[in-house]
């Protein structure tokens, strides 16, 4: 769901988006860090932010590190 709104950011499309790890953390809602491979070597770790249900808001990408390796840690930003 968060595929579109990180295209929209970095201005190209991703053939390949395949979450490969993520950690939780639950504040007003709950954020999601999540490691994800887009191709190649190439991986990006996002933070998407899920309301509480009882605010009906759509998955949001809060921010985003590019430049990434499989071996990177996936860590709180």
């Amino acid at each position: 769901k968060v595929k579109p709104q990180l295209e929209d950011k970095e201005g190209k499309t991703f053939d390949v988006f395949t979450a490969v790890e993520f950690k939780t953390q639950v504040v007003a809602g709950t954020n999601y860090f999540i490691k994800v491979h887009v191709g190649n070597d190439e991986f990006l770790h996002l933070r998407v932010f899920r309301s509480l249900p009882h605010e009906n808001k759509p998955l949001s990408l809060h921010s985003y590190q590019s430049s990434k390796t499989k071996d990177d840690e996936l860590a709180f930003f």
